[in-house]
Protein backbone atom coordinates (compact mmCIF):
# COMPACT_ATOMS: atom_id res chain seq x y z
CA UNK A 1 0.00 0.00 0.00
CA UNK A 2 1.31 3.19 -0.88
CA UNK A 3 1.94 6.04 1.77
CA UNK A 4 -1.34 8.34 0.64
CA UNK A 5 -3.26 5.23 0.57
CA UNK A 6 -1.87 4.47 4.11
CA UNK A 7 -3.13 7.84 4.91
CA UNK A 8 -6.33 7.33 3.12
CA UNK A 9 -6.98 4.20 5.30
CA UNK A 10 -6.21 5.89 8.18
CA UNK A 11 -8.92 7.94 7.92
CA UNK A 12 -11.80 6.45 5.99
CA UNK A 13 -13.64 3.00 6.10
CA UNK A 14 -13.10 0.00 3.57
CA UNK A 15 -15.75 0.88 1.31
CA UNK A 16 -14.50 4.37 0.39
CA UNK A 17 -10.93 2.98 -0.10
CA UNK A 18 -11.87 0.42 -3.04
CA UNK A 19 -14.20 3.66 -4.00
CA UNK A 20 -11.15 5.47 -4.33
CA UNK A 21 -9.04 3.00 -6.08
CA UNK A 22 -11.79 2.00 -8.23
CA UNK A 23 -11.91 5.93 -9.68
CA UNK A 24 -8.45 6.10 -10.29
CA UNK A 25 -8.79 2.77 -12.29
CA UNK A 26 -11.25 4.55 -14.35
CA UNK A 27 -9.32 7.89 -14.74
CA UNK A 28 -6.72 5.56 -16.30
CA UNK A 29 -8.74 3.63 -18.58
CA UNK A 30 -10.87 7.21 -19.60
CA UNK A 31 -7.39 8.65 -20.64
CA UNK A 32 -6.23 5.61 -22.63
CA UNK A 33 -9.52 5.14 -24.17
CA UNK A 34 -9.60 8.79 -25.46
CA UNK A 35 -5.95 8.57 -26.38
CA UNK A 36 -6.25 5.62 -28.90
CA UNK A 37 -9.75 7.57 -30.04
CA UNK A 38 -7.46 10.04 -31.01
CA UNK A 39 -4.67 8.14 -32.49
CA UNK A 40 -7.37 6.17 -34.84
CA UNK A 41 -9.75 9.79 -35.35
CA UNK A 42 -6.70 11.98 -36.64
CA UNK A 43 -4.63 9.20 -38.26
CA UNK A 44 -5.62 8.87 -42.19
CA UNK A 45 -6.57 5.25 -42.86
CA UNK A 46 -5.14 3.75 -46.09
CA UNK A 47 -7.60 4.14 -48.84
CA UNK A 48 -8.35 0.71 -50.72
CA UNK A 49 -7.23 0.12 -54.40
CA UNK A 50 -9.45 1.53 -56.82
CA UNK A 51 -10.30 -1.84 -57.89
CA UNK A 52 -10.42 -3.57 -54.40
CA UNK A 53 -14.68 -4.10 -54.26
CA UNK A 54 -16.30 -3.14 -51.08
CA UNK A 55 -19.74 -3.73 -52.70
CA UNK A 56 -20.78 -6.94 -54.31
CA UNK A 57 -23.53 -5.21 -56.04
CA UNK A 58 -20.84 -2.49 -57.68
CA UNK A 59 -18.66 -2.92 -60.50
CA UNK A 60 -14.69 -2.72 -60.03
CA UNK A 61 -14.82 -0.44 -63.15
CA UNK A 62 -17.23 2.29 -61.61
CA UNK A 63 -15.94 5.95 -60.79
CA UNK A 64 -16.88 5.52 -57.05
CA UNK A 65 -13.81 3.33 -56.46
CA UNK A 66 -11.79 4.54 -59.66
CA UNK A 67 -12.09 8.12 -59.29
CA UNK A 68 -12.98 8.60 -63.02
CA UNK A 69 -10.24 6.90 -64.18
CA UNK A 70 -8.78 3.37 -64.64
CA UNK A 71 -5.26 3.57 -64.56
CA UNK A 72 -3.93 1.02 -67.12
CA UNK A 73 -0.10 -0.61 -67.23
CA UNK A 74 2.23 -3.08 -68.70
CA UNK A 75 2.79 -6.60 -66.32
CA UNK A 76 5.69 -6.24 -64.53
CA UNK A 77 7.21 -9.48 -63.81
CA UNK A 78 8.08 -10.33 -60.02
CA UNK A 79 5.28 -7.52 -58.36
CA UNK A 80 3.35 -9.75 -56.72
CA UNK A 81 0.50 -7.20 -55.96
CA UNK A 82 -2.44 -8.64 -58.22
CA UNK A 83 -6.13 -9.11 -57.59
CA UNK A 84 -8.69 -10.74 -60.16
CA UNK A 85 -12.01 -9.45 -60.46
CA UNK A 86 -15.47 -9.96 -63.02
CA UNK A 87 -18.22 -8.19 -63.20
CA UNK A 88 -20.74 -10.92 -64.14
CA UNK A 89 -23.45 -9.08 -65.82
CA UNK A 90 -20.72 -7.73 -67.90
CA UNK A 91 -18.78 -10.67 -68.83
CA UNK A 92 -15.30 -9.05 -68.24
CA UNK A 93 -12.70 -10.51 -65.91
CA UNK A 94 -9.42 -8.31 -65.03
CA UNK A 95 -6.34 -9.10 -64.08
CA UNK A 96 -4.95 -5.90 -61.96
CA UNK A 97 -1.50 -5.37 -60.63
CA UNK A 98 -0.44 -2.57 -58.09
CA UNK A 99 -3.78 -1.16 -58.50
CA UNK A 100 -3.71 -0.79 -62.64
CA UNK A 101 -5.19 -2.63 -65.03
CA UNK A 102 -2.78 -5.39 -66.76
CA UNK A 103 -5.52 -7.51 -68.77
CA UNK A 104 -8.89 -8.20 -69.38
CA UNK A 105 -10.77 -11.38 -70.52
CA UNK A 106 -14.25 -11.90 -71.68
CA UNK A 107 -15.55 -15.11 -70.34
CA UNK A 108 -18.86 -17.28 -69.85
CA UNK A 109 -20.31 -17.80 -66.01
CA UNK A 110 -23.27 -19.78 -64.24
CA UNK A 111 -26.12 -20.69 -65.91
CA UNK A 112 -29.07 -18.65 -64.70
CA UNK A 113 -29.98 -22.05 -62.92
CA UNK A 114 -26.42 -23.01 -61.53
CA UNK A 115 -24.98 -19.03 -60.77
CA UNK A 116 -21.73 -18.07 -60.27
CA UNK A 117 -20.91 -17.28 -56.39
CA UNK A 118 -21.52 -13.41 -56.06
CA UNK A 119 -18.60 -11.94 -52.92
CA UNK A 120 -15.01 -12.78 -52.33
CA UNK A 121 -12.97 -15.75 -53.37
CA UNK A 122 -9.15 -16.97 -53.46
CA UNK A 123 -7.09 -18.94 -56.24
CA UNK A 124 -4.55 -20.65 -53.97
CA UNK A 125 -3.27 -22.91 -56.90
CA UNK A 126 -2.95 -23.43 -60.75
CA UNK A 127 -3.93 -27.20 -62.27
CA UNK A 128 -3.03 -28.25 -65.53
CA UNK A 129 -4.54 -31.34 -66.75
CA UNK A 130 -7.18 -31.46 -63.94
CA UNK A 131 -9.05 -34.29 -63.31
CA UNK A 132 -12.93 -33.93 -62.82
CA UNK A 133 -14.98 -35.78 -60.12
CA UNK A 134 -18.07 -34.94 -60.69
CA UNK A 135 -20.16 -33.72 -57.79
CA UNK A 136 -23.77 -35.59 -56.50
CA UNK A 137 -25.52 -32.59 -58.26
CA UNK A 138 -29.01 -33.15 -59.91
CA UNK A 139 -27.37 -32.30 -63.27
CA UNK A 140 -24.47 -34.98 -63.10
CA UNK A 141 -27.62 -37.88 -61.97
CA UNK A 142 -29.08 -36.42 -65.49
CA UNK A 143 -25.87 -37.47 -67.87
CA UNK A 144 -24.85 -40.28 -69.47
CA UNK A 145 -21.88 -42.63 -68.86
CA UNK A 146 -20.90 -40.18 -65.67
CA UNK A 147 -21.28 -41.19 -62.06
CA UNK A 148 -20.85 -38.63 -58.79
CA UNK A 149 -17.71 -39.62 -57.12
CA UNK A 150 -15.82 -41.43 -59.84
CA UNK A 151 -12.58 -39.70 -61.32
CA UNK A 152 -12.20 -38.77 -64.86
CA UNK A 153 -8.87 -38.22 -65.38
CA UNK A 154 -7.69 -35.42 -68.48
CA UNK A 155 -7.57 -37.25 -71.31
CA UNK A 156 -11.21 -38.47 -70.98
CA UNK A 157 -13.43 -36.91 -73.55
CA UNK A 158 -16.51 -36.52 -70.39
CA UNK A 159 -14.27 -34.23 -68.73
CA UNK A 160 -15.32 -30.56 -69.15
CA UNK A 161 -12.75 -28.72 -67.58
CA UNK A 162 -10.57 -28.79 -70.54
CA UNK A 163 -6.29 -28.37 -70.19
CA UNK A 164 -6.60 -26.08 -67.03
CA UNK A 165 -8.78 -24.94 -63.86
CA UNK A 166 -8.08 -22.56 -60.91
CA UNK A 167 -10.04 -23.32 -58.20
CA UNK A 168 -11.57 -20.49 -56.02
CA UNK A 169 -13.19 -22.85 -53.42
CA UNK A 170 -16.23 -24.65 -52.59
CA UNK A 171 -16.13 -26.18 -56.52
CA UNK A 172 -15.87 -23.00 -58.09
CA UNK A 173 -13.68 -23.03 -61.18
CA UNK A 174 -12.10 -20.93 -63.85
CA UNK A 175 -11.48 -23.15 -65.95
CA UNK A 176 -10.78 -23.28 -70.12
CA UNK A 177 -14.52 -23.08 -72.27
CA UNK A 178 -15.83 -26.01 -74.19
CA UNK A 179 -15.83 -23.05 -77.17
CA UNK A 180 -15.25 -19.75 -78.01
CA UNK A 181 -18.80 -19.50 -78.14
CA UNK A 182 -18.77 -19.92 -74.29
CA UNK A 183 -17.72 -16.25 -74.18
CA UNK A 184 -20.46 -13.70 -73.28
CA UNK A 185 -23.26 -16.30 -72.12
CA UNK A 186 -25.00 -18.42 -69.26
CA UNK A 187 -23.28 -21.85 -69.78
CA UNK A 188 -21.69 -23.76 -66.91
CA UNK A 189 -22.78 -24.74 -63.66
CA UNK A 190 -21.30 -21.95 -61.75
CA UNK A 191 -17.93 -21.42 -62.94
CA UNK A 192 -15.60 -19.36 -64.90
CA UNK A 193 -14.72 -20.19 -68.64
CA UNK A 194 -11.70 -19.06 -70.44
CA UNK A 195 -11.22 -19.64 -73.93
CA UNK A 196 -7.65 -21.90 -73.66
CA UNK A 197 -4.52 -19.38 -74.68
CA UNK A 198 -6.35 -16.68 -72.64
CA UNK A 199 -6.46 -18.95 -69.81
CA UNK A 200 -2.81 -19.95 -70.54
CA UNK A 201 -2.01 -15.92 -70.71
CA UNK A 202 -3.87 -15.63 -67.60
CA UNK A 203 -2.13 -18.78 -65.69
CA UNK A 204 1.44 -17.80 -66.68
CA UNK A 205 0.96 -13.88 -65.70
CA UNK A 206 -0.25 -14.81 -62.44
CA UNK A 207 2.68 -17.43 -61.93
CA UNK A 208 5.38 -14.70 -63.21
CA UNK A 209 3.98 -12.08 -60.98
CA UNK A 210 4.49 -13.79 -58.17
CA UNK A 211 7.72 -15.95 -58.83
CA UNK A 212 5.97 -19.52 -58.63
CA UNK A 213 8.32 -22.36 -58.39
CA UNK A 214 7.88 -24.08 -61.94
CA UNK A 215 9.67 -23.93 -65.01
CA UNK A 216 8.51 -23.12 -68.33
CA UNK A 217 10.00 -26.37 -69.58
CA UNK A 218 7.36 -28.17 -66.87
CA UNK A 219 4.32 -25.75 -68.37
CA UNK A 220 5.12 -26.08 -71.92
CA UNK A 221 5.00 -30.19 -70.86
CA UNK A 222 1.42 -30.11 -69.43
CA UNK A 223 0.37 -27.97 -72.19
CA UNK A 224 1.41 -30.79 -74.96
CA UNK A 225 0.87 -33.90 -72.55
CA UNK A 226 -2.01 -34.80 -70.16
CA UNK A 227 0.35 -35.45 -67.21
CA UNK A 228 -1.31 -33.31 -64.08
CA UNK A 229 0.88 -30.31 -63.35
CA UNK A 230 0.20 -28.25 -59.93
CA UNK A 231 1.21 -25.20 -59.03
CA UNK A 232 0.52 -23.61 -55.32
CA UNK A 233 0.89 -19.88 -55.30
CA UNK A 234 2.57 -18.86 -52.27
CA UNK A 235 -0.14 -16.31 -51.00
CA UNK A 236 -3.93 -16.50 -52.83
CA UNK A 237 -4.84 -14.40 -55.05
CA UNK A 238 -8.00 -12.31 -54.35
CA UNK A 239 -10.53 -12.60 -56.80
CA UNK A 240 -13.38 -9.96 -56.63
CA UNK A 241 -16.96 -11.44 -58.02
CA UNK A 242 -19.82 -8.86 -58.26
CA UNK A 243 -23.14 -7.85 -60.53
CA UNK A 244 -23.74 -4.48 -61.52
CA UNK A 245 -25.64 -4.13 -64.21
CA UNK A 246 -25.63 -0.23 -64.08
CA UNK A 247 -22.15 1.05 -64.05
CA UNK A 248 -20.83 4.66 -63.94
CA UNK A 249 -17.47 4.01 -65.86
CA UNK A 250 -15.28 7.24 -67.04
CA UNK A 251 -17.98 10.01 -67.27
CA UNK A 252 -20.94 7.22 -69.24
CA UNK A 253 -23.58 5.52 -68.05
CA UNK A 254 -23.60 1.78 -69.08
CA UNK A 255 -26.65 -0.41 -68.77
CA UNK A 256 -25.70 -4.01 -69.06
CA UNK A 257 -28.45 -6.98 -69.13
CA UNK A 258 -30.22 -8.30 -66.00
CA UNK A 259 -28.63 -11.95 -66.95
CA UNK A 260 -29.64 -13.34 -63.39
CA UNK A 261 -33.27 -11.52 -63.21
CA UNK A 262 -32.77 -10.03 -60.28
CA UNK A 263 -34.69 -6.63 -60.43
CA UNK A 264 -31.73 -4.29 -60.87
CA UNK A 265 -32.26 -2.77 -64.15
CA UNK A 266 -35.40 -0.47 -62.91
CA UNK A 267 -36.00 3.43 -63.04
CA UNK A 268 -35.55 3.89 -59.38
CA UNK A 269 -32.24 1.82 -59.55
CA UNK A 270 -31.02 4.18 -62.54
CA UNK A 271 -31.32 7.27 -60.45
CA UNK A 272 -29.95 5.58 -57.64
CA UNK A 273 -26.72 5.04 -59.65
CA UNK A 274 -26.50 8.13 -61.36
CA UNK A 275 -26.95 10.60 -58.49
CA UNK A 276 -25.10 8.36 -56.36
CA UNK A 277 -22.02 9.37 -59.26
CA UNK A 278 -23.17 13.12 -59.04
CA UNK A 279 -25.27 13.25 -62.25
CA UNK A 280 -27.99 15.05 -62.53
CA UNK A 281 -31.02 12.78 -63.22
CA UNK A 282 -34.04 15.86 -63.21
CA UNK A 283 -33.78 15.37 -66.99
CA UNK A 284 -34.79 12.00 -67.27
CA UNK A 285 -38.24 10.62 -67.23
CA UNK A 286 -39.39 7.32 -65.95
CA UNK A 287 -41.12 6.76 -69.49
CA UNK A 288 -37.19 7.71 -71.25
CA UNK A 289 -35.36 5.71 -68.35
CA UNK A 290 -37.63 2.50 -69.33
CA UNK A 291 -37.12 3.13 -73.22
CA UNK A 292 -32.72 2.50 -72.36
CA UNK A 293 -33.47 -0.21 -70.37
CA UNK A 294 -35.27 -1.63 -73.48
CA UNK A 295 -32.71 -1.44 -75.69
CA UNK A 296 -30.34 -3.80 -73.62
CA UNK A 297 -30.22 -7.20 -74.80
CA UNK A 298 -28.00 -9.84 -73.74
CA UNK A 299 -25.53 -9.34 -76.22
CA UNK A 300 -25.41 -5.46 -76.07
CA UNK A 301 -25.12 -3.19 -73.71
CA UNK A 302 -26.20 0.69 -73.48
CA UNK A 303 -24.18 3.61 -73.20
CA UNK A 304 -24.74 7.19 -72.88
CA UNK A 305 -22.43 9.97 -71.24
CA UNK A 306 -23.07 12.07 -68.68
CA UNK A 307 -23.57 14.95 -70.30
CA UNK A 308 -25.80 13.92 -72.56
CA UNK A 309 -27.99 12.65 -69.43
CA UNK A 310 -27.52 16.52 -68.02
CA UNK A 311 -29.05 17.77 -71.43
CA UNK A 312 -31.92 15.71 -71.50
CA UNK A 313 -30.67 13.93 -75.26
CA UNK A 314 -30.10 10.10 -73.75
CA UNK A 315 -32.15 8.93 -76.40
CA UNK A 316 -30.47 10.69 -79.44
CA UNK A 317 -26.97 10.24 -77.71
CA UNK A 318 -26.74 6.98 -76.35
CA UNK A 319 -25.60 3.84 -77.83
CA UNK A 320 -26.19 0.48 -78.40
CA UNK A 321 -23.07 -1.07 -78.24
CA UNK A 322 -21.87 -5.15 -78.70
CA UNK A 323 -21.34 -6.82 -75.25
CA UNK A 324 -18.42 -8.57 -76.44
CA UNK A 325 -16.00 -6.63 -78.48
CA UNK A 326 -16.16 -8.25 -81.97
CA UNK A 327 -12.81 -10.13 -83.39
CA UNK A 328 -11.40 -11.73 -79.69
CA UNK A 329 -12.05 -12.57 -76.30
CA UNK A 330 -9.63 -10.59 -75.13
CA UNK A 331 -8.92 -6.75 -74.45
Amino acid sequence: MSANERQIASACPAPLIILARLVAISSVLLVAGLTAFAQETLSPSPSPSPQVVTNKNESERSDKLTGGTIETAEFVPGEPDIRLTLNVPSFRLTLWQNGKEVKSYYVGVGMKAHPIYIGSREATEIIWNPAWIPPPSDWVLEMKGVTPGEIIKASDPRNPLGKMKIPLGDRYLIHQAAKLSDVGHLVSHGCVRVPRPQLYELAETIIAARNAPVSRKRIEAAKRGSKMLVVRLDQPVPVDINYDTLVVEGGALHIYADVYDRGTNRPARVREELQSSGIDDSHLTDAVIKRMLRKVTRATQFVVDKSSIEQGRVLEDGRVLPLIPRKSGKQ
